[in-house]
């Protein structure tokens, strides 16, 4: 039997082997999400408040990262379990684009002199993927009562 080449690339063994607490995983990265979500608004506010040139309001580098994660392991889920995972996998993308242009949307904010508003699409986003991410990692509770109705 060949190899295939996603084998060399992903090592599918060792996700394997963590499968079971992938979910969960996730669901905590999911939640630092949020805070950083939150640290990240009030530094813009900060930064603006503070800063008189275009450039005034810069990433926030522990969201990024947070970011960053949880897209890595929403594949890193996509190759575990294919249909939870690929779910996941497009809600964190919608989550991360929403994120690029409300971050833009803070700095036309800023350059502007107008008040920093609250990231109403990117926690909008956040919600969906807290609920999708809460139903992957405790679907063990929702289990007998999934079964009855699927």
């Amino acid at each position: 039997m060949q190899p295939l080449p996603l084998q060399f690339l992903v090592p599918v063994g060792a996700l394997e082997a963590v499968a079971g607490v992938l979910p969960a995983v996730i669901f905590v990265v999911v939640l630092v999400n949020l805070l950083t979500r939150y640290l990240a608004q009030r530094a813009y506010a900060r930064q603006a408040e503070e800063g008189d040139d275009d450039e005034a309001i810069s990433r926030y580098i522990p969201h990024e990262v947070a970011n960053f994660a949880l897209i890595l392991l929403a594949f890193a889920m996509t190759v575990v379990q294919p249909h939870g995972g690929l779910v996941l996998a497009t809600l964190v993308v919608g989550l991360f684009i929403s994120d690029f242009f409300e971050f833009e949307a803070r700095r036309v904010e800023a350059r502007n002199g107008m008040e920093i508003e609250s990231p109403k699409g990117a926690i909008f986003a956040s919600a969906l993927v807290v609920l999708y991410a809460g139903f992957q990692a405790f679907f063990f509770l929702v289990e007998p009562y999934w079964g009855q109705i699927v």
